[in-house]
C-alpha cells in the first residue's frame, strides 16, 4: 500500500504540472504514453501469434500519425484513420509460412485503433477545455480510488471471475464516489449543477468500471497480473487508463447523442 500511494503522488506530481501546461510538452508525453502502452500490447504473446518488426514499426508509425497527426485541429481525419489499415493489413500478403497472419493484423490494427483513439481524445480535450478533462479524470480516480479502498475494507460479495479481487461493495462505492465528487468538480469548474450531468456522471462511473474489467479480462486471458512493471504498485500504463479509456469514448457518444 506504501509503495502504491508513493507511486501515485510521484505520478501526480508529473501529470498535473503537464495538463496544466498543455500543449507540446503534453503532447509528447502522451507521445511517450502511447509507445509504451503500444509495447504492452505486443508483449501480450497469448493474444497474437507473429508480428514481424518491420511491421510492428509500421504499426508504431501510424499509432503516432492517428495520435498526433492532427495535432491542433481536434478533429481526426480519413487520412489519420485509414493510414493503419493498409500499414498493418497488406504486409499480410508477403508474409509466407504463417510468419504473418491475418489475424495477428487484426489483433495489431484493433490495438492502434484502442490505444490511438484514447490518447487522441486526450490531447482533443485538453486543448478544447481543460476542466473538462479533469471533470473525466475525477470521474476515474474517484471511482477506481473508492472502489479499491472500501473493496478492500469490507468487500466480500465477489464481483466477477473476471477480477476475483473485485466487490460489489466496492463497486457501489466506487459508484458513488465516482459521482459524487466529479459532479461537484464539474459543477465548480465547468458548468453549473443539473440532473443531467449528474446522470451522465453516474453512467460514466459505470462504463469506467465496465473497462476497467476488459482490461481485467485481457490480463487473465494472458496470464498477467499487470501490463508491465513502469509504476510500482500499479502495474504499466494501460493498468492505470483501463477505465478512463471506455469514460472517454462513452462520453464522445453521449456528447454527439444528447
Amino acid at each position: 500500500m506504501k509503495i502504491r500511494l508513493i507511486s501515485a503522488v510521484v505520478v501526480l506530481a508529473i501529470v498535473i504540472p503537464l495538463i496544466i501546461v498543455g500543449g507540446i510538452p503534453f503532447a509528447l508525453a502522451i507521445g511517450i504514453l502511447s509507445i509504451l502502452a503500444y509495447k504492452e500490447i505486443l508483449d501480450l504473446k497469448k493474444s497474437h501469434n507473429n508480428i514481424p518488426n518491420c511491421v510492428k514499426v509500421l504499426g508504431l508509425f501510424s499509432l503516432l500519425y492517428l495520435i498526433l497527426g492532427n495535432y491542433g485541429s481536434n478533429l481526426l481525419t480519413y487520412r489519420s484513420i485509414l493510414l493503419p489499415l493498409f500499414l498493418v493489413l497488406i504486409p499480410t500478403v508477403f508474409y509466407k509460412n504463417n510468419k504473418y497472419e491475418t489475424k495477428d493484423a487484426l489483433y495489431l490494427l484493433g490495438s492502434i485503433y484502442l490505444i490511438g483513439m484514447l490518447f487522441n481524445l486526450l490531447i482533443i480535450l485538453r486543448s478544447v477545455n481543460v476542466y473538462v478533462l479533469v471533470y473525466l479524470l475525477s470521474i476515474s480516480i474517484m471511482t477506481d480510488t473508492f472502489a479499491f479502498a472500501i473493496g478492500c475494507l469490507i468487500g466480500k460479495h465477489k464481483m466477477t471471475k473476471i477480477s476475483p479481487n473485485k466487490s460489489w461493495e466496492g463497486f457501489f462505492a466506487g459508484l458513488i464516489g465516482g459521482t459524487v465528487i466529479p459532479v461537484i468538480i464539474y459543477s465548480n469548474l465547468v458548468s453549473d449543477f443539473s440532473f443531467k450531468i449528474l446522470v451522465i456522471t453516474l453512467i460514466l462511473s459505470i462504463v469506467g468500471q465496465v473497462g476497467d474489467l476488459f482490461y481485467s479480462k485481457i490480463k487473465r486471458e494472458n496470464g498477467i497480473k499487470d501490463f508491465s512493471q513502469i509504476m510500482p504498485g500499479h502495474g504499466g500504463v494501460l493498468d492505470r487508463l483501463d477505465s478512463i479509456c471506455f469514460i472517454l469514448f462513452a462520453y464522445v457518444i453521449i456528447l454527439w447523442t444528447i
